[in-house]
């Protein structure tokens, strides 16, 4: 079975004898999985194959768009509008309604950004993002970084610059709390936030250690506050006060690489490793991104 029980809670979390659906293979490094709950798909990131693929439960997996600048990391704003990681261009981009795309952020103090990675939006539309150094790039920047965007575009703070790797960030329901994980050190750190949206008083909140292949990557948070982090093996579901309650098996050698609620109930969570997309249902529904409609 792919589910693992560290600790008694879990089983309110998910069955015992869930089964997880593979939806699609054959990716290069399948990332930023982002459920469209108003139009009722996913899409999620192809990264070296240089895509976005969709799927619905109509029609499967089909390409949405090419190229992507090798995108990764997606989310939406307050608006709808698909905000993305490139790689490629080394920025965070704004998909609008017509179809152009806005540079949300590309430098930082007049120098080039990293390797943008991935992003979530604040519910007053503020963009946080984490922007790593990958393995083997030359970059103009001589940290990685995690930076907000203020609503309107027009400013960008460095809210923490002591990660060696930051990675997957999600914030608490009540958006009181900003967790990011570092990809190096495999664990997760949390930030209170304060009300000009900047982050401080942060603590190691967990750390993912274990014999299976992986490490910390994507994150979500559930509506009453569980964390869940892919990591070694698969999904690691940790409850707010920092214990492992137990995880979801991919059953892949291959890294976990993110997960996204979805569905009309955000009972599901999709979870792409680095070559497949699939899902498994849960009994607890996940925080949504930000004051997207709900499909009727």
């Amino acid at each position: 079975m792919p589910i693992e029980r560290i600790f008694p809670g879990l089983e309110n979390i998910v069955s015992m004898e869930a089964d997880i659906e593979i939806l699609g293979t054959g990716y290069d490094v399948a990332e930023g999985p982002l459920w469209f709950n108003d139009l009722e798909y996913l899409l999620f990131s192809d990264i070296r194959n240089n895509r976005r693929m969709k799927w619905t439960t109509e029609e499967g997996v089909t390409l949405n768009r090419q190229p992507t600048n090798h995108g990764n990391g997606l989310t939406r704003d307050p608006q709808g509008r698909l905000i993305a990681c490139e790689h490629l261009s080394r920025s965070v981009t704004r998909l609008e309604n017509d179809g152009n795309i806005t540079v949300v952020a590309n430098k930082f103090g007049g120098v080039q950004l990293n390797t943008p990675n991935d992003v979530v939006v604040k519910s007053d539309g503020s963009i946080y993002f984490t922007d790593p150094t990958l393995t083997g790039q030359v970059g103009d920047m001589d940290y990685s970084g995690v930076y907000r965007v203020s609503p309107d575009l027009k400013n960008i703070d460095l809210v923490a610059r002591d990660f060696p790797s930051p990675n997957g960030l999600a914030f608490s329901p009540d958006e009181k709390l900003l967790y990011i994980n570092d990809f190096s050190h495999s664990h997760i750190r949390v930030f209170e936030v304060q009300s000009n949206g900047l982050i401080t008083n942060d603590r190691l909140f967990y750390t993912l250690k274990g014999i299976r292949q992986g490490s910390t990557d994507g994150m979500k948070v559930d509506k009453i506050g569980n964390v869940y982090c892919t990591g070694p093996g698969g999904v690691w579901i940790i409850n707010p006060d920092g214990q492992h309650l137990g995880t979801i098996l991919t059953g892949s050698e291959l890294q976990t690489t993110n997960c996204a609620w979805g569905e009309k109930d955000g009972k599901t969570l999709f979870i792409t490793t680095r070559d497949s997309l699939m899902r498994i249902r849960l009994k607890i529904p996940g925080v949504e991104v930000p004051a997207v409609p709900h499909s009727k």
